[in-house]
């Protein structure tokens, strides 16, 4: 993941293989470091899902992933968002 505070990617087009899946809506962090753990994504489908940094490579414009299996349903998404921050500073249930 590149340098810097994580606000460079909000909006940005998460895709697999050149097909855009969803945007990242917010970046969530370590509870007690400035490292991120995921990006919440809102898929093209209306749903939320996780995507874990460690499967993502986040080029100038866009975060590739190499299979939609990297992104995780809602409950995973709560159980990170429950456990780290949210860049963005909001909350959800």
């Amino acid at each position: 993941m590149e340098r810097g505070n994580g606000s460079d990617l909000l909006n940005r087009p998460v895709v697999t293989r050149g097909i855009e899946l969803g945007r990242v809506v917010d970046v969530i962090l370590d509870a007690k470091a400035d490292r991120p753990l995921g990006l919440e994504v809102l898929c093209r489908d209306g749903f939320e899902r996780f995507l874990p940094i460690a499967a993502a490579r986040v080029e100038p414009d866009r975060v590739e992933v190499l299979s939609t299996w990297a992104l995780l349903e809602a409950s995973e998404l709560q159980f990170y968002r429950d456990r780290g921050r949210s860049l963005s500073g909001r909350t959800r249930q």
